[in-house]
């Protein structure tokens, strides 16, 4: 498959998330740019390509393609606000004079622009070795591509970076065949030794057989973001930990990781550090050591909590002995119910709602005269079963033209009275659960009316609309969301669930419709593209007021500093 076929996925994951205009050089077919547009749908995603047969099939998935010579025509679209990334995968040793281009498109970056370069590495062991059997032959793709015509090392590519006025962010070198390497080296350690070249720092050079660059206009001041996290439960800790420090990581300024509590670390010497304790129960005297380890190296500390502080007091949690929230400088949360009841506890909040990381392939409504309906929750009995009755009595009507998939609630599956069923007691990963939640068609979401379930997320929501599946729900948190008719379909009472079900089963091609549009819906508006910069901003500017969040906090728990 020739290399501009498909989409480079360490690079991909290098593209600033938020980026409003992003440029690629080269973009061949388009891969890169459709894997990019699933998780940023709202970025203007140009194109350049010198092949007019790949150029016209990248038009369907770049905003703008253009067919020709790069270094003739640098930039043949209007950017007036300047351009957020520009790309060159496997491209800059194609030209004639790549640092011209370089230091021309550097000038079209945005204040806080990124430039990516993935690149071969001509000091890769394998270069020597064709060169030593004398096999060193053009082929029709790889290293030794016969439409190479410049060859850079590490350190030449970091210096032409330099010259164009770049400053360089990092580089993750690419191994292949390390097993290879090694023997190679060992070798060919007596003759690196009689040069005066130590075998195991030549190795390091020698192994990768590409190198990503993250350069930037400017340097903004570095950050690192270190995050705990629960066991995965339900897609939550993915959603609300994971994909938001993996958006933070495609900003080339913040190093972002998860690791346990224990380890979080300092890692860029002096550099802004913000910690975040995923649901963290910090009660008594271990709680507040736990804190006091985190201050003690400087941090400052947020709590993310996306749950009613009565869900601590239901497990018998007393909140006045409680530090999860007024012990930490601040909390983060996922509705502005929550936010409302944790400023109680703190005033510092921030509201973040859940946002789709990636818009998943869209897999269901293959057989329209079959409908699958998807149910995939935890302890939510007192929801489903007092609509468990028209349940049976809708699948007993229709028979195999509605079918259950059950995920997670064995009490909720037995509880079916129909043999077109099917049950997963657990999911591997979050990818697996919406992979199970991608192949129906209709997702059941009720909520029983409680102050509890009033404070819940639209989490189940926007994943079934992601995944192109029709929202069947309760208006308790959803009707905040879901236009009824339109994105989803909202029930209020046992017979509103019967008459919606079986208005989804008589009109699939409507149901389809509500899904396309839920889908859309999403892309418009909850993609977590379109917030990571204000997370960004947040914690920055928690970091820049860190002696008045201090001062408040001692007034706030003052026998954390006791």
């Amino acid at each position: 498959m020739p290399i501009f076929e498909y989409g480079n996925p360490e690079l991909l994951e290098k593209i600033p998330l938020g980026a409003k205009t992003i440029l690629d050089v080269g973009c061949g077919v388009g891969a890169l740019g459709a894997a990019y547009r699933r998780r940023n749908p709202a970025c203007r995603i140009l194109g350049i390509e010198i092949d007019p047969e790949a150029a016209a099939q990248a038009k369907p998935w770049m905003t703008e393609v253009f067919q020709g010579d790069v270094e003739r025509h640098p930039m043949p679209f209007e950017v007036p606000e300047g351009v957020d990334c520009i790309i060159y995968a496997d491209v800059l040793e194609h030209l004639v004079d790549p640092w011209t281009l370089l230091k021309t498109h550097a000038q079209y970056l945005s204040p806080q622009g990124t430039v990516l370069v993935c690149m071969p590495n001509v000091e890769h062991w394998s270069f020597v070795a064709r060169l030593l059997t004398g096999q060193f032959d053009y082929e029709e793709q790889g290293l030794l591509d016969r439409g190479h015509l410049r060859w850079f090392t590490p350190r030449t590519m970091a210096q032409a970076l330099a010259e164009a006025q770049l400053q360089l962010s990092d580089a993750t070198p690419r191994p292949a065949a390390t097993d290879k390497a090694e023997r190679f080296v060992q070798a060919m350690a007596p003759a690196l030794q009689a040069l005066g070249v130590d075998p195991q720092e030549y190795l390091r050079r020698a192994m990768p057989i590409q190198v990503i660059w993250r350069a930037r206009k400017s340097a903004p001041e570095r950050m690192e973001v270190s995050a705990t996290m629960l066991a995965p439960q339900g897609g939550v800790s993915d959603v609300r930990v994971l994909e938001p420090l993996r958006a933070l990581a495609s900003d080339s300024s913040i190093y972002a990781s998860v690791v346990p509590e224990q380890a979080v670390r300092p890692q860029l010497g002096e550099a802004p550090r913000i910690a975040v304790l995923h649901r963290p129960l910090l009660q008594g005297e271990d709680g507040r050591r736990r804190l006091r380890a985190l201050m003690d190296q400087g941090y400052v500390v947020v709590s993310e909590f996306d749950d009613h502080p009565s869900f601590m007091e239901e497990r018998g949690v007393r909140l006045d002995e409680l530090m999860t929230f007024r012990g930490v400088h601040a909390v983060q949360t996922s509705t502005p119910v929550l936010a409302q009841a944790l400023a109680a506890e703190n005033p510092e909040v921030a509201v973040f709602p859940n946002g789709i990381f990636e818009l998943p392939p869209v897999r269901n409504f293959r057989e329209m005269e079959h409908l699958t309906l998807f149910f995939g929750a935890l302890n939510r009995q007192n929801d489903w079963a007092p609509l468990m009755p028209v349940l049976n009595e809708v699948a007993r009507a229709v028979g195999d033209r509605l079918r259950f998939r059950v995920v997670f609630d064995e009490g909720f599956f037995a509880a079916l009275d129909t043999p077109h069923k099917s049950f997963e007691p657990s999911l591997v990963d979050y990818a697996g659960y919406m992979r199970e939640l991608g192949e129906a068609d209709i997702s059941f979401m009720p909520l029983g009316d409680t102050p509890f379930n009033r404070a819940k997320s639209d989490l189940k929501f926007i994943e079934a609309a992601a995944a192109r599946v029709a929202a069947l729900a309760s208006p308790v948190v959803y009707a905040g969301s879901i236009q009824d008719g339109r994105t989803g379909v909202l029930f209020r009472d046992p017979a509103e669930l019967r008459a919606a079900l079986l208005r989804l089963l008589a009109y699939p091609e409507a149901t389809r419709r509500i899904a396309d549009n839920a889908r859309a819906y999403v892309a418009q508006h909850r993609m977590l593209a379109y917030q990571v910069e204000a997370r960004a901003n947040w914690y920055r500017a928690l970091w820049e007021r860190r002696a008045e969040l201090n001062e408040a906090l001692r007034a706030r728990a003052p026998e954390l500093f006791a």
